[in-house]
């Protein structure tokens, strides 16, 4: 007995096969001329619609000598069948798109300094080539950064240096020297060169407080390497408000070199020669993420590289 009711309940599921089947009959009132147009014999194509019209339990077609005719029956079916056909078709285009990457939602993470270089010419190409992409773009420290993606928060994020985990990928994007930014009231006559020795008479803005360790160790140590102290220190979150202090006269910061591409009022900036250290900038993601998102994002994101740097 459940046996029979499965059967029955299968055989009551009107299928797009029959559906279309169905449209052909309709659009053409001739099962000779349907039958053309769909690629097959008029016996099974008749034999189908008979088959959909018990299975409905409606006539659909009057059938005459010389012509057939929709019933009323057959008409709600025509018009609730193209739009059921046209939603199949606009899931599969949607469903097609978000697989290859040209619809969805990608969530990008960045340190600030990475606005001033390379960041801002990936993201247009990015939505140049896809433009029904919506991004999210987040900034962070480095070690927010890492726990976004380690929690999957974050598709890709961009970083300096290096985000170090055995579930993450690294791309190496840009490497930069560090440059010295200082208040423009500093008189360095026509130097454009920084005295390293300078920073024992300034304070030394440093960024991010917390968590440690930080970009600020990295420079910390690179100045200490370099046979040089900064005994004044001054702690900040973040570069803009590094950048503030120093543009107020609080002190000097080291800052990446592409930071100077963008001038700010109150400040200037120095290469420090010879070189202390660089800095690299880096895209990061997941070793297990396979999403085509992030596939098409680090790949724009690589050849901009390339392009830009050679």
């Amino acid at each position: 007995m459940a046996d029979h009711c499965r059967g029955v309940e299968e055989r009551d599921i009107m299928n797009f096969k029959q559906l279309t089947y169905f449209i052909a009959v309709a659009e053409e009132l001739h099962f000779g001329r349907a039958a053309e147009r769909l690629d097959m014999a008029q016996p099974p194509l008749s034999r189908s619609i008979k088959q959909l019209e018990e299975d409905l339990g409606a006539v659909l077609f009057n059938r005459g000598r010389s012509a057939i005719t929709m019933t009323q029956a057959g008409q709600r079916l025509l018009a609730r069948g193209k739009s059921i056909l046209a939603q199949l078709e606009d899931a599969k285009l949607e469903v097609r798109r978000l697989g290859q990457g040209a619809e969805g939602r990608l969530r990008i993470g960045f340190v600030g300094s990475a606005t001033f270089g390379i960041l801002p010419n990936i993201i247009r190409s990015y939505r140049v080539n896809y433009p029904d992409v919506n991004l999210s773009l987040i900034p962070m420290n480095n070690a927010d950064l890492h726990r976004a993606l380690v929690s999957r928060e974050l598709g890709v994020v961009f970083a300096w240096p290096t985000l170090k985990n055995p579930e993450f990928l690294s791309r190496h994007l840009v490497e930069e020297k560090l440059i010295l930014a200082l208040p423009d009231i500093v008189d360095t006559g026509s130097r454009s060169v920084a005295r390293l020795e300078r920073l024992q008479t300034h304070h030394l803005i440093l960024y991010p407080e917390k968590p440690r360790p930080s970009y600020a160790d990295m420079v910390i140590k690179a100045v200490e390497d370099a046979g040089f102290t900064a005994p004044l220190r001054i702690w900040c979150m973040d570069l803009q408000t590094a950048l503030s202090l120093v543009a107020v006269g609080e002190g000097v910061c080291i800052v990446p070199e592409s930071v100077a591409n963008a001038p700010r009022k109150g400040m200037k900036f120095l290469r420090i020669e010879p070189e202390i250290a660089r800095t690299e900038l880096s895209l990061n993601y997941r070793l297990d993420d396979q999403g085509v998102h992030v596939k098409n994002f680090v790949t724009i994101a690589q050849k901009v590289a390339r392009n830009t740097f050679g």
